[in-house]
């Protein structure tokens, strides 16, 4: 699997998300909440050969960066796994690092040492805690 990442307003992004994004399946999978980006975002996006088979758009806020409405494509947990350790690895030295994560994916967050620290009814909001055992 390679991982590519992208500015969140970079043309060949929309080319490349733009089919899964605009798909009616997908949004049922994210409870029909649409997919965003801004000049904040930066997008990785894992490719098997040359399809697109998952995202994880990472935002910068003024406190913390936030992973929020990815997706990988048959919930396959390799993907997200490895979609959240290039994650990991580029942005939780230089801030806080918090996702909010489908419950059907909380377990790979955990072992990712993400940790819940709000539960809502379809997601929780995790932390990326490195320091704690998972």
């Amino acid at each position: 699997m390679k991982i590519m990442t992208l500015q969140g307003t970079d043309k060949l992004l929309y080319e490349l998300v733009a089919p899964l994004v605009m798909n009616p399946a997908i949004l049922r999978q994210n409870n029909n909440y649409p997919f965003k980006t801004s000049r904040s975002h930066v997008w990785y996006i894992a490719f098997h050969e040359t399809a697109v088979v998952g995202f994880m758009p990472v935002k910068k806020g003024r406190l913390y960066y936030s992973i929020d409405n990815y997706f990988v494509s048959g919930d396959d947990p390799s993907v997200l796994s490895e979609l959240l350790e290039e994650v990991i690895k580029d942005f939780s030295s230089q801030a806080s690092l918090m996702a909010v994560v489908h419950k059907r994916h909380v377990k790979v967050f955990s072992q990712k040492k993400f940790q819940t620290c709000v539960e809502w009814k379809n997601y929780d909001k995790m932390h990326y805690l490195p320091e704690v055992e998972s």
